[in-house]
């Protein structure tokens, strides 16, 4: 009976060997890029960026496929400007890997990229009563790298504040709804708390630095030495030049930090919380990461922790809100919070533009533009 029991035991690990290997080879299988089929013949096209395979943004291309038309309860948005993210290069490359169980297997089943956009609404579908031709838009919807889209009107999408230009308002969606969201909502700051930012200089730490000082808190801004002038005028209270000194030596406590670049570990971290701070991990794991687990081995690692310590630490990720986008608009028209621009590219240098973003060394926001770009 102990023999038939090793073997059944023997079997079930060789199934779950199998099984694994087997979800392992497809999820790290990678197609050939295979070529787009253009419209037919008098169907109305537009230019947009896809990726017909996983890989570096060099998969990038520029292609004509059919114009949408907006159907009932969406908007057809004419796109003036998009920004990257890099959430957008994940999921150029598939990696992690992890994200293919959704994304596909071998190649990418949705080609579109970009989430991003600031344009003008151009036909609406039955139905709408929130917008209307010509009025100027900003939000968040897949396949934003292109000249047309069609979005819900009860989707991820706002009124445009006139004191913003498109390219500043493209860069709001993906950053400004984390920044917000994890500060708001997630971390809960309160007037008065001490808010430690790391990386902020980049997309989410512009927003993130702006957004804190507007919900009264005291702000600390890590940063390399040439974006210290940068963070400063974005109303951090002390900025710290990460080449010279290391935060989580320092003697300040913080009720709050949120980390956009993971690049200290949890225990060292711990020495600058108060008691019952808070630590929210944004991001994280750049091209050079393990393609198999990248961004998440530190998120895990919070979790596994926090159950051990009175500190609150934990991955955030933000999730879609017309709603706070209008709030976001609303802070952007009062003057409370201005995007960060820093490149400009046309949407023929795509890969340029994502090959930039993936250096790390953005200054707020890469942003590619359907119009001409002046020199």
């Amino acid at each position: 009976m102990a023999t038939l029991r090793r073997r059944i035991l023997w079997s079930l690990l060789g199934v779950l060997a199998i099984t694994f290997a087997v979800l392992a080879w497809l999820l790290s299988h990678e197609s050939a890029c295979q070529p787009g089929v253009k419209p037919a013949p008098g169907v109305s096209s537009m230019k947009a960026v896809v990726r017909r395979c996983y890989g570096p943004p060099d998969v990038l291309a520029v292609e004509e496929i059919e114009k949408p038309v907006p159907t009932d309860g969406r908007v057809l948005v004419k796109m003036h400007a998009a920004s990257i993210n890099p959430a957008d290069w994940h999921f150029v490359r598939g990696e992690p890997y992890l994200i293919r169980l959704d994304s596909g297997f071998g190649a990418p089943k949705n080609p579109r990229v970009g989430i991003d956009f600031a344009g003008t609404i151009e036909a609406v579908g039955k139905g709408v009563t929130r917008f209307k031709p010509g009025d100027e838009v900003f939000g968040g919807a897949n396949g934003a790298l292109a000249e047309y889209l069609t979005i819900a009107e009860d989707g991820n999408l706002a009124h445009k504040p006139a004191n913003v230009s498109f390219e500043q308002a493209a860069a709001v969606n993906v950053a400004g709804l984390t920044a917000l969201q994890t500060l708001r909502d997630r971390a809960a700051v309160k007037p008065g708390q001490k808010v430690l930012i790391n990386g902020a200089s980049g997309g989410v730490g512009t927003f993130a630095v702006q957004i804190a000082k507007h919900l009264g808190a005291e702000v600390t801004g890590v940063s390399s030495t040439r974006n210290l002038e940068l963070v400063r005028s974005l109303g951090a209270d002390h900025v710290i030049d990460y080449t010279r000194e290391d935060f989580t030596q320092g003697s300040a406590k913080y009720d709050v930090v949120m980390d956009n670049v993971v690049n200290r570990g949890l225990l060292e971290i711990r020495r600058v919380m108060e008691p019952e701070g808070k630590l929210i991990l944004i991001g994280g794991g750049g091209p050079d990461a393990s393609p198999w687990y990248g961004a998440f081995k530190a998120p895990v690692k919070a979790l596994f922790l926090s159950w051990f310590v009175d500190q609150d630490m934990a991955m955030f990720i933000s999730h879609h809100s017309g709603e706070d986008l209008e709030t976001l608009a609303a802070l952007m028209a009062q003057g409370s919070v201005k995007p960060v621009i820093d490149r400009i590219y046309p949407l023929a240098e795509t890969v340029e533009a994502m090959h930039y973003l993936e250096t790390g060394r953005a200054r707020g926001k890469v942003i590619v533009t359907m119009e001409p770009v002046l020199p």
